[in-house]
């Protein structure tokens, strides 16, 4: 397990030759954890990125969603799943 900024990651590698990473966000108001599925092993600074860039890009799309609409134009990621600790 490897720790870059507050965010600890472990891979394994699948049959399918896919590459499962589990991730901790570690935080005191809103620890986190999830996985990332890449299709290869990567670098863990590539990977730390990447969880990075799909967190903010959840964050933007959660953020202007009004609670009253019936219209939801957020986009599931199948390959990127985050739970609160």
């Amino acid at each position: 397990m490897e720790t870059i900024n507050n965010i600890s990651v472990t891979q394994k590698e699948l049959p399918s030759g896919n590459c499962q990473v589990k991730f901790f966000i570690e935080d005191e108001r809103r620890p986190q954890y999830g996985y990332l599925l890449v299709s290869e092993p990567k670098p863990v600074g590539e990977i730390i990125a990447e969880i990075q860039e799909r967190l903010e890009k959840r964050r933007m799309a959660f953020s202007g969603l009004n609670p009253f609409s019936l219209k939801n134009n957020v986009r599931d990621d199948h390959d990127f799943l985050l739970f609160s600790a």
